[in-house]
């Protein structure tokens, strides 16, 4: 029997053990947890429903919002029902065909939501720097364009990785230690040379959520050197303050997800349990916040949603 498992290319399932070192809080860790996806379930889906009712929200910023609540709801929706399993020993396993499903999804859906996010910062360098051409650059054709440049991007990066995934040998190899699937986790129960995973990783994470972040950056230099040109002290309020909420943003999804993955790499004296926490809050904790912050800070969103819901 162990013959034929070392020789089988890949195991028909694995088994998730949630976070090792912490089996005996699982049942403590599930409610918040719990919570927490409940809390991004309604939120996203308040925040959904008031952007395609109200029409004062049909502008190139909410639609952008909408798709980031879309990117939201599917990213928690991928991996949170899966965790609850496991911390409730409903069901701690997963077939292989299932799990690099899982991986990819995952990974689809962080990067396209990354790409989400640098749309919204061109949209502000646009409506800041350039506001008499807004409407002309940002319509509904260039925005559908980058709906679909978004999606192939983030597909041409992650198919690539179920390949790499397939053609390892497992050697029988199917504990994995870890709520949800992700590339390197796989790769590493593998018995043999990972470094082409390894390299493409870093590869991909660099040409898509690396880049988005660059790009973003610069934008954003670019706003406040446009602001510090002008004259009024309110006009620099007010252009900030309408950047508030999606840099909040930016900060929720890129400081957790660059520093799960930093030290998932390179952290190799933090414990195991940590990392694999923070790889869970991570896809459920900016789901959760975000529509919080739009909600809390844009005006429009508050009184749209009162509308939607009153009527």
């Amino acid at each position: 029997m162990s013959a034929l498992n070392y020789t089988s290319p890949h195991p028909a399932s694995f088994v998730l053990l949630g976070i090792p070192g912490m089996e005996q809080a699982h049942v403590w860790l599930s409610i918040p947890f719990c919570l927490m996806y409940v809390v991004a379930l309604l939120g996203n889906s308040v925040l959904l429903f008031t952007i395609i009712t109200e029409p004062n929200l049909h502008e190139p910023m909410y639609m952008f919002l909408s798709m980031l609540t879309v990117a939201d709801l599917l990213l928690s929706t991928t991996t949170v029902p899966k965790t609850l399993s496991v911390f409730w020993s409903l069901s701690k396993e997963i077939s292989f065909n299932g799990c690099l499903t899982q991986m990819f999804f995952i990974d689809f859906i962080f990067i396209t939501e990354s790409a989400i996010l640098l749309a919204m910062a061109f949209d502000r360098y646009v409506a800041i720097c350039d506001p008499l051409r807004y409407t002309t650059v940002l319509t509904l054709s260039v925005i559908r364009k980058i709906a679909v440049a978004a999606l192939t991007r983030s597909f041409c990066l992650i198919f690539p990785a179920v390949f790499l995934l397939k053609r390892l040998h497992y050697c029988g190899h199917n504990i994995m230690p870890h709520t949800y699937c992700e590339h390197i986790g796989v790769a590493t129960l593998a018995c043999v040379d990972i470094t082409v995973n390894i390299w493409y990783g870093l590869a991909a994470a660099f040409l898509s959520a690396g880049l988005d972040a660059i790009f973003i950056a610069v934008s954003y230099a670019c706003i406040l050197r446009s602001l510090f040109r002008l004259p009024s002290q309110g006009v620099h309020l007010k252009a900030l303050n309408t950047c508030g909420s999606h840099i909040c943003v930016i900060l929720m999804f890129y400081t957790p997800a660059f520093f799960s993955w930093g030290t998932h790499r390179f952290g190799r004296h933090i414990p195991r349990h940590t990392l694999i926490l923070l790889a869970n809050l991570y896809v459920v904790v900016p789901p959760m916040l975000n529509p919080i912050v739009y909600g809390v800070r844009s005006k429009q969103v508050w009184e749209g949603a009162i509308r939607a819901f009153s009527r």
